[in-house]
């Protein structure tokens, strides 16, 4: 594990086995974060300590977390795309990736008083320079598509595909795949669409 302070923070990078004492407070935070618009997730503790052990048993996985004092504030991951769900691993197939060359990055969740700060690139280039670490040419990720009249769209939601695409990702809205979670304003589980962004190194 290594440790770099950062604008008051402290951002720590995890491998593997690492990651497993932060399970608790990470899926605390992602509980807190997804609740936000677009994701709307009403949190199931249960689930994310099962998510998230995925992993604290993968060695080449990778978590970087921002720490003000002792609390997570903020967090993103990353693990090999043949390591991923098989929701994951078809979309990226179907996109005409060699998994083995692609690292997919899972979240990049941040506290609300931490957002804007330059966090985001901290996150996104801890990651790139893993993938680089492991051989892997390729960096991949997803993001939730919502309809533009869903009741609880905000009326100025913050949109990141400027950013992502800054960073030299392209979106590819016809490679996608279909995950199951419970939304705050739903009784029970419903699925949700996910399209693709891609960067090649």
């Amino acid at each position: 594990m290594s440790a770099s302070a950062a604008e008051g923070l402290r951002i720590d990078q995890c491998l593997g086995g690492d990651i497993r004492a932060l399970i608790e407070p990470l899926a605390e935070l992602r509980c807190a974060v997804f609740r936000e618009w677009p994701y709307l997730y009403a949190g199931d503790r249960d689930y994310e300590r099962r998510y998230l052990g995925r992993y604290a048993d993968n060695p080449d996985a990778l978590l970087v977390a921002v720490f003000d004092g002792g609390r997570l504030v903020g967090a993103s991951t990353a693990q090999p795309a043949e390591t991923e769900i098989p929701e994951i691993r078809t979309a990226i197939a179907e996109a005409g990736h060699d998994l083995t060359r692609v690292l997919y990055f899972g979240e990049s969740i941040l506290l609300p008083a931490y957002r804007g700060g330059g966090l985001g690139h901290r996150f996104f280039d801890a990651r790139e320079a893993h993938a680089t670490a492991l051989g892997r040419p390729v960096t991949a990720f997803c993001a939730v598509q919502r309809p533009a009249d869903h009741p609880l769209r905000p009326d100025r939601p913050a949109h990141l595909h400027g950013f992502w695409a800054a960073r030299g990702y392209l979106h590819r809205p016809d490679i996608g795949c279909t995950l199951n979670w419970q939304d705050i304003d739903e009784p029970g589980e419903t699925a949700h669409r996910l399209s693709f962004w891609f960067r090649q190194a």
